[in-house]
């Protein structure tokens, strides 16, 4: 039997809103509501065990002005659900804080990029994902604004530390055009670190094959989920 998936539904954040970039363009944006922790607090009701938040504003400019939305989605998910966090996560220091704000899991992404040695110092503090933000196979970094000069397939081998790659199809993030499964599934078989996919998800069907590979482990949705696609409930039905 096939084995069952995670689900991450979404909230990235922006001046404490909950908002949808496309592609990554901060001047297009659409805003999803202004309560975060109603939203995270939706999603556990519908049974999610995971809570994906990104700090949009982090992410950009490198100061965590969210944190206290974060602290409060961990503190509505405490007993029931873990958050995994991305966005501006550029320090040893980065980190601490949001685990001291109840956070399970740190998503680090250009700092990682640039520093490789910074995830394993990390991981001794909490378990990090390592974010593959890639444009047709090559890395982004700084909020998708520029490459990072390496392929996907050569960043996998870099992070021993890691305990999930997430990894996001920037063409498709916020297009509801459905997930790249075939590249998805050559990169989970070429490391034996869990591979969460992200970006493009818009239909039952797209979970449904996602699960069908057997070779990944998560599924990080926002936009199919806002946009009524599907529910947080639905999804994790066809995730099991």
């Amino acid at each position: 039997m096939t084995p069952a998936i995670d689900l991450y539904p979404a909230i990235d954040v922006r001046g404490g809103r909950v908002v949808r970039l496309t592609q990554g363009r901060y001047d297009d944006e659409t805003v999803y509501g202004d309560d975060p922790l109603t939203i995270a607090r939706e999603f556990i009701d519908a049974g999610a065990t995971w809570i994906h938040v990104v700090d949009l504003d982090a992410a950009k400019s490198g100061v965590g002005t969210n944190r206290d939305v974060i602290e409060g989605i961990s503190r509505v998910a405490a007993g029931v659900a873990r958050v995994q966090v991305g966005g501006g996560v550029r320090s040893v220091a980065d980190a601490r804080e949001l685990a001291h704000r109840g956070v399970s899991r740190v998503v680090m992404g250009s700092a990682a990029m640039s520093t490789p040695q910074l995830v394993a110092e990390v991981a001794q503090l909490v378990p990090v994902a390592v974010g593959l933000d890639h444009r047709g196979g090559e890395v982004s970094v700084d909020g998708w604004t520029r490459s990072g000069g390496r392929r996907i397939e050569e960043c996998v081998t870099l992070f021993p530390d890691a305990a999930a790659f997430v990894v996001t199809d920037i063409s498709r993030d916020g297009m509801l055009m459905g997930p790249d499964v075939d590249g998805l599934v050559a990169l989970a078989e070429a490391t034996s670190t869990p591979v969460i996919a992200s970006g493009g998800v818009a239909s039952i069907d797209n979970l449904v094959a996602l699960r069908a590979t057997g070779v990944i482990a998560g599924v990080i949705t926002g936009k199919a989920i806002y946009e009524g696609r599907f529910t947080v409930g639905e999804a994790l039905a066809a995730l099991k």
